[in-house]
């Protein structure tokens, strides 16, 4: 009998990340807007800084500075708006269908979860490429390694998070409106397109408290050897957001009304 809950409980997840997989396949417009916006400032932005900025002590601004902050608010963002399928899901009835199957809701929202970071990874990979193929070079093919792993636990803080947000608003608007609200200030307060060490101190308070901070400066360490927050810090900082997120994503998804 556990045994056969377990593996009900193993494909469930897998029938939901599958599912996850080809609904973001088949939707060309999500990826295209998706890579668009980090390219954009990538290129654009990176080129405004080094004709417009000078570094202390001499020099000109480094573009691949913003690599790792872009990777981490391209990550952000597909996380995040992965919990809309639970929106689109409730709208159509697909997830009344799936949730009065002989199994817990915890494993549907974890497939979800599965299905969101994936994404999200994909996307943070094909911007780290695009960054390499324009001139960013890393460190080492280990630390690039790394780098995804990053995404990888920093997309599931993020995504559980999405699946709480989702999980209480009924309407596209609403989740749109609340994620506007949130993206924004998260990427502004990340370290993403500035330094952090030279902040003032209450804005450097608010720096500190924003959990994708941490996975951009573990990106920039991974990618580019140098960070203002220690490895250890940021990794210890985003595994505690992970499985907070996932823990509240799961809870809110169990007790979500369909």
């Amino acid at each position: 009998m556990g045994n056969t809950s377990f593996n009900r409980a193993i494909q469930t997840v897998y029938t939901m990340w599958l599912r996850e997989m080809i609904r973001f396949s088949r939707s060309k417009s999500r990826i295209i807007g998706a890579l668009a916006t980090p390219l954009f400032f990538l290129v654009i932005l990176g080129a405004g800084f080094s004709s417009s900025f000078q570094v202390k002590g001499g020099g000109s601004f480094d573009k691949g500075f913003l690599a790792p902050g872009l990777i981490g608010m391209s990550v952000l963002f597909a996380s995040l708006m992965g919990g809309v399928s639970i929106i689109w899901d409730r709208e159509f009835g697909f997830l009344k269908e799936i949730l009065i199957a002989p199994v817990s809701r915890f494993f549907v929202s974890l497939g979800k979860a599965m299905g969101g970071v994936t994404t999200a990874m994909i996307q943070g990979i094909l911007i780290m490429i695009i960054a390499w193929i324009i001139g960013v070079r890393y460190v080492s093919i280990w630390g690039v390694l790394l780098a995804i792993m990053v995404m990888f636990i920093s997309g599931i803080g993020f995504i559980g998070l999405g699946i709480a947000i989702a999980s209480k608003i009924e309407s596209h608007e609403g989740f749109q409106m609340v994620m506007s609200f949130l993206t924004m200030p998260l990427v502004l307060l990340s370290g993403a397109f500035f330094p952090i060490s030279n902040l003032p101190g209450w804005l450097k308070t608010l720096v500190y408290l924003n959990p994708l901070t941490y996975g951009v400066e573990a990106l920039r360490w991974c990618l580019l050897g140098n960070s203002t927050i220690p490895i250890s810090i940021s990794i210890i900082v985003l595994v505690l957001f992970s499985i907070a997120m996932t823990a509240l994503g799961g809870k809110l998804f169990g007790k979500m009304r369909v």
